[in-house]
C-alpha cells in the first residue's frame, strides 16, 4: 500500500511547478501599460517645463546684473572724467579716446552699444557758450526687469 501522497515529488515535478505560470497571469504580458507610460511622460514634461522657466529666468537675471555693472562703470568713468578735466565728456566715445574706458560696452538687453541713452548736463551759467556734455547714461532697452522696474529707470 503505497500512497502517492506520501511519496516526495521528483525533480522533474518540482521544476515543472517552478517554471509554470499560474493560470490567472497567463494572459498578461510583461511591460508597462499605456496609462503608466502616459503618467511618466507627463511628469517628465512638467519637470522639463519648470526647468526651462528657471533657465530663462537665470539668463535674464545675469543679463540684468551685467547691465547694472556696465551702468555703474560708465557713470564712474564720467565722474572721473569730470574730476580730472572739470567738464563732462561730450560723448561716450570721449571716455574711450581719453583712456577712461577701453570701449563702450554693449547693452546686454538690446545687444547693441549704440542704444545707450545719455542725459545731458546743465549748461554752465558763467560760460553759456561751453558744451554741456554728458552727465549720466541710461539703458535704451524697453521692458521691465525681473524686479518690476523699467530698464530705462536704472
Amino acid at each position: 500500500m503505497t500512497s502517492n501522497a506520501l511519496r516526495p515529488p521528483s525533480l522533474a515535478q518540482n521544476l515543472a511547478r517552478a517554471t509554470a505560470r499560474p493560470r490567472r497571469f497567463a494572459a498578461r504580458a510583461d511591460g508597462f501599460t499605456l496609462v503608466e507610460l502616459l503618467i511618466v511622460i507627463s511628469l517628465i514634461s512638467i519637470l522639463a517645463a519648470m526647468g526651462l522657466v528657471q533657465y530663462r529666468n537665470s539668463v535674464l537675471s545675469s543679463r540684468e546684473a551685467v547691465l547694472r555693472t556696465d551702468l555703474f562703470r560708465m557713470r564712474d568713468a564720467i565722474d572721473q572724467y569730470y574730476a580730472d578735466k572739470g567738464k563732462y565728456p561730450s560723448a561716450l566715445d570721449s571716455l574711450v579716446s581719453d583712456g577712461y574706458m577701453r570701449k563702450v560696452p554693449e547693452d546686454p538687453i538690446t545687444k547693441s552699444s549704440d542704444s545707450w541713452v545719455t542725459v545731458p548736463a546743465e549748461r554752465d551759467p558763467n560760460n553759456p557758450g561751453a558744451e554741456a556734455g554728458i552727465y549720466d547714461v541710461k539703458s535704451g532697452a524697453q521692458g521691465t526687469a525681473l524686479d518690476g522696474t523699467n530698464y530705462t529707470d536704472w
